[in-house]
């Protein structure tokens, strides 16, 4: 496969966007940086939860429990089964509940001041004794909230628990509320150094997807090549890939459709989104549309592709400090409508750990599912386009993470080559 070392200049080609850089200083902290960075996070996290009068929150979700206590563990499992969860103040002591035998893992971690054993709350563990130890969790949360000036009617955050959870604690008194709201804002401006925990995260996953496309060749399966990038962001201590979103040919229109057995073919489309929780956590998020073999690319593929191409860029373009959700709707690249009905779900989101508040749509989509709000110094945006027509064939991918500076400034932050076969006139 060719790469496009020219590409690069092009995507910024009339924008002030600044290029992506690879100094070492700026691509991985160092460990006092990241102690600090993990105090900043957690301080985030209760001006969030002050803000809304939130005395404290339950997290349960592993992605904010890292986020405020730093604490990383099953993730993956963690995700689906309420083993371990975050007792997180707005003023007062922060409490690890950990998962049985592992509580050797939060040392070292400076926002946390004790950690205990969990109380797993799910039929998985209890069967019968579930409603007994709901009971008991909810006594030793009650505790805590009290230990830390809360009183009955105050505001409690909980997220990802049990509805026995949440109600148990309403019958202790307190006011339930969704944890998910003060952690969203949090997580959405990035604290200081955090942005070299994503920009390490990315140039890992670059390398890794330099593996899979060495890897595309006819006759090669899609979860062969897919498996590529699996391997090398586990060697790279990353965590996992969230989705299985990489396909070839027929199958990449419409998108979403999941890597499976076929055979790739030469001369088809491969596109991917990496979707991978990466590095320290951090979620490395950009899409690519190859071609498979050594051929030319048709005239309906580099049409499909340039579409794509001008789409992002055009879309880049505008990200800036001030820029309202709906105002960059508006402006945004008109999708021809052959290609409007498969459009990507969203213009642009957020991201950190994981996809991450905004999320901003299409004009079409404004009134029935979008929201407006302001972009800000300190956010990370990805900006999407996926083309493909509604009659069928083959469609585009293409994807490019930005962040909004504290000087104002917009980077671009991933930093892999586009195919120059379907990028051609």
């Amino acid at each position: 496969m060719t790469s496009l070392s020219s590409s690069l200049p092009s995507l910024l080609e009339g924008t002030d966007i600044l290029a992506p850089t690879h100094d070492p200083a700026e691509c991985e902290p160092t460990q006092s940086e990241i102690q600090q960075i993990l105090l900043d996070r957690l301080a985030r996290t209760r001006a969030e939860l002050k803000k809304r009068d939130i005395v404290a929150a339950v997290l349960f979700d592993p992605t904010h429990v890292r986020y405020a206590t730093g604490a990383r563990n099953m993730q993956v499992y963690s995700a689906r089964n309420p083993a371990r969860y975050a007792f997180v103040p707005a003023v007062g002591p922060v409490v690890m509940f950990e998962f049985s035998g592992c509580g050797h893992l939060t040392e070292g971690l400076p926002g946390i001041d004790e950690t205990r054993p969990a109380t797993a709350i799910s039929y998985y563990f209890c069967e019968d004794n579930l409603q007994q130890t709901t009971q008991a969790w909810a006594d030793e949360i009650d505790e805590l909230v009290r230990q830390c000036g809360g009183q009955k009617g105050d505001k409690v955050a909980i997220e990802s628990a049990t509805s026995h959870a949440a109600f148990a604690l309403v019958e202790r008194g307190w006011q339930i509320c969704d944890a998910q709201v003060p952690l969203e804002r949090a997580r959405a401006i990035k604290v200081p150094n955090e942005i070299k925990m994503v920009r390490s995260s990315l140039r890992a996953v670059e390398n890794g997807v330099r593996k899979l496309e060495a890897a595309i060749r006819p006759g090669a399966t899609e979860n062969e090549v897919w498996s590529q990038l699996h391997q090398h962001i586990i060697a790279t201590d990353a965590d996992y890939v969230e989705t299985r979103l990489m396909n070839s040919g027929p199958r990449t229109n419409p998108w979403f459709q999941e890597c499976s057995n076929r055979a790739m073919q030469a001369g088809e489309l491969v596109a991917l989104d990496t979707d991978v929780v990466g590095r320290y956590g951090y979620y490395a998020d950009f899409s690519r549309t190859f071609l498979c073999g050594d051929g030319k690319a048709t005239s309906t593929q580099r049409e499909l592709y340039r579409m794509a191409f001008d789409q992002v860029r055009r879309n880049m373009a505008l990200i800036a400090p001030g820029m309202s959700f709906k105002e960059y709707a508006e402006k945004a690249w008109q999708i021809p409508q052959p290609y409007k009905a498969r459009r990507y779900f969203a213009l642009a989101h957020g991201v950190g750990m994981t996809g991450e508040y905004p999320y901003i749509v299409h004009r079409e989509d404004i009134d029935d599912k979008g929201y407006d709000g302001i972009m800000q110094p300190g956010m990370t945006l990805c900006v999407e386009s996926y083309i493909g027509h509604e009659d069928g064939g083959e469609g585009v991918k293409l994807e490019e993470q930005l962040y909004i500076r504290d000087d104002g400034q917009v980077e671009l932050l991933s930093d892999y080559h586009l195919d120059e076969r379907l990028l051609a006139e």
